[in-house]
């Protein structure tokens, strides 16, 4: 169908799979990943099953994730590649990073654009919950995979699969290059399991938690002109009205879990 998959395997999670598409360029690859889906959700139909791109839709095992791999390419050669340079990486690359840093807290609400996404982001199960970035290690929201050359990328590792991958692409790409243009320069690399750390010990290193509910997120959204600006007026106000009624019916709505814990006690 016009797209290569590079690698598949089974994940952590029941009936879980990760696929990695080889590198192509942003708007190839959200028509591919709708694309992909579509055709999934088609099979399994056929085999009376049901494929779902939930972020979190079970309790107690790893959520779903959309992992997002970033390069730069200028004629012909990643511009994130520095022979010379600190663990091989250009300065566009570190400048890159930090814009995806600075951003990170506030272009959640899209790449995280539902009420499941945030039971996703927490400690334990693999995915980001804190902004940090680091080439040793996966528990930070940035990682640095190992590969040079023309596979030098950073991952970005909170995107969930209910985002829309065109807007998603545009928020990243919106967040790194403002880096780039404004030569920002990415906080130290955290090369230490931050799950174990105390709040105390993440306060002295300067890492910041993700928002923790999409209202949260969408008000760090608000605060932002580099991803506002990245959706344009008209997508970022239907966004906003439609994010807002999703947040409102799930915080009227009397949950099962509420009725388990508090029906016979009070």
């Amino acid at each position: 169908m016009g797209f290569e998959i590079e690698a598949s395997h089974h994940e952590g999670a029941p009936g879980q799979h990760e696929i990695d598409f080889k590198y192509a360029d942003a708007v190839k690859h959200a028509d591919d990943i709708q694309t992909f889906k579509l055709v999934v959700k088609t099979i399994a139909r056929k085999h009376n099953l049901h494929a779902t791109f939930m972020p979190k839709p079970l309790f107690g095992v790893n959520g779903s994730g959309m992992h997002v791999n970033m390069s730069l390419f200028k004629n012909g050669e990643n511009m994130f590649f520095d022979k010379q340079g600190d663990m091989q990486l250009s300065d566009v690359a570190f400048q890159f990073t930090a814009g995806i840093m600075k951003h990170a807290t506030n272009f959640t609400a899209v790449t995280n654009p539902t009420v499941n996404s945030y039971k996703r982001l927490v400690p334990g199960y693999e995915a980001p919950s804190y902004v940090a970035w680091s080439a040793a290690n996966r528990s930070p929201l940035v990682r640095i995979p190992y590969s040079r050359g023309l596979s030098t990328r950073i991952e970005v590792r909170s995107v969930d699969p209910a985002a829309n991958p065109y807007m998603a692409m545009a928020v990243l790409l919106a967040a790194g290059l403002d880096g780039v243009e404004n030569k920002l320069t990415p906080p130290a690399a955290v090369d230490r399991n931050i799950y174990v750390m105390t709040r105390a010990e993440r306060e002295e290193n300067g890492i910041k938690d993700l928002p923790s509910t999409l209202m949260g997120a969408l008000k760090e959204l608000e605060q932002d002109k580099v991803i506002v600006q990245a959706l344009g007026d008209h997508l970022y106000e239907h966004f906003m009205e439609a994010k807002e009624i999703e947040w409102d019916m799930f915080r009227t709505t009397v949950h099962p879990w509420e009725r388990e814990q508090y029906l016979s006690t009070y």
